[in-house]
């Protein structure tokens, strides 16, 4: 079982931050108001950018570093320019 951490580009340009087993049905909660309440009325939303985790405390240690990177390292991490 794999723990993803995954970065999604909001529509007003934002990046939100989380982590999932499922990251494609996991998106698919953000884009129908059932994910978190950051990314609700945000839409369309954009995968930018996933990164595999063994374990769940792994996943959540790495999403932790990833939410207290600024906002250009989080975009560079995703490719965004």
């Amino acid at each position: 079982m794999t723990w993803w951490v995954y970065l999604i580009r909001c529509a007003d340009g934002t990046l939100y931050c989380g982590i999932a087993l499922d990251v494609e049905a996991r998106l698919e909660q953000h884009q129908v108001g059932k994910g978190a309440k950051y990314t609700r009325g945000r839409g369309p939303l954009v995968l930018v950018y996933r990164e595999a985790c063994g374990t769940k405390a792994e996943a959540l240690r790495r999403e932790r570093v990833i939410k207290r990177m600024p906002r250009t390292r989080k975009a560079a991490l995703a490719g965004i320019h």
